[in-house]
């Protein structure tokens, strides 16, 4: 069965960085549009950032464009999220996610695998 498996997250202080790692197992990496979504308490489910699945195409969300990046290795079904910069607000689980279905896709419903999620907390 397909499986997601983030790890990297933490406590971190403002303005502090992190890497995320996301490793995939039981499915052909490179046919899927991988990304990351976070959600904090209380609020929705946030889209991250999604790259093709070469890897030469990537969007990202405004609150995160300049600070975070992400980044594939097809070869080691990885896909990694380096976060820089971090603010409190970055404050969220974020999740690992797949899809062959939808490309380059931010809503949450496109994405047919998710991992269980990491906490990244960041202190002011």
């Amino acid at each position: 069965q397909v499986q997601l498996v983030e790890s990297g997250g933490g406590l971190v202080q403002a303005e502090g960085s992190l890497r995320l790692s996301c490793a995939a197992s039981g499915l052909t990496f490179s046919n899927y549009y991988v990304g990351w979504f976070r959600q904090a308490p209380g609020k929705e489910r946030e889209f991250v950032s999604v790259m093709s699945r070469s890897g030469g195409i990537t969007t990202y969300a405004d609150s995160v464009k300049g600070r975070f990046r992400i980044v594939r290795d097809n070869a080691k079904n990885t896909v990694y999220l380096q976060m820089n910069s971090l603010k409190p607000e970055d404050t969220a689980v974020y999740y690992c996610v797949a899809t062959i279905r939808a490309a380059m896709s931010q809503s949450y419903w496109e994405y047919d695998y998710w991992g269980q999620g990491t906490q990244v907390t960041v202190s002011s």
